[in-house]
């Protein structure tokens, strides 16, 4: 399953105001969650259970809160582009402006570790996330975020 495949249209969203790490958590769970407040509270609980083992920031501005539950019942994508970076601890000192958020299975965690590691290289890649930052309406941010990433051949 390509990491593209995580995500919905309605779960990439731009927070203007996101407040602070904690409150950009709880978004991400809610966009995370089948709709319900107990589904969202243990989506936003094992995310910020999983960030205080170790900041997901993995720097240039992005990072990739996740966690694992047997409570999931599919692996889900969110993407958040925050109005203003904050401070999630990352490595190379840079505020996190681009969050791309997920929920895992517990059942599958290889499965988990490569879609970590696909969300991850794609995020490498500069020009990708300077054009998510360009992007000036939703509907941009959208399209580029669900759009298959380029294959090795195309590159």
């Amino acid at each position: 399953m390509p990491w593209t495949d995580l995500l919905s249209a309605e779960r990439i969203v731009v927070l203007d105001d996101p407040g602070n790490p904690e409150r950009v958590l709880d978004a991400a769970a809610r966009l995370l969650s089948d709709g319900s407040t107990a589904s969202a509270r243990a989506i936003g609980t094992a995310l910020r259970e999983r960030e205080r083992l170790g900041s997901t920031a993995i720097g240039h501005g992005v990072a990739l809160p996740h966690a694992r539950s047997a409570g999931f019942h599919a692996p889900r994508g969110a993407f958040l582009r925050l109005g203003h970076a904050l401070d999630f601890g990352a490595r190379d000192g840079e505020p996190v402006d681009l969050v791309f958020a997920m929920s895992a299975t517990d059942d599958r965690p290889e499965q988990h570790l490569q879609h970590l590691a696909d969300i991850a290289g794609r995020f490498a890649d500069e020009s990708f996330r300077e054009r998510l930052r360009a992007a000036r309406s939703l509907a941009t941010l959208r399209r580029l975020l669900l759009a298959q990433a380029p294959t090795a051949s195309a590159a």
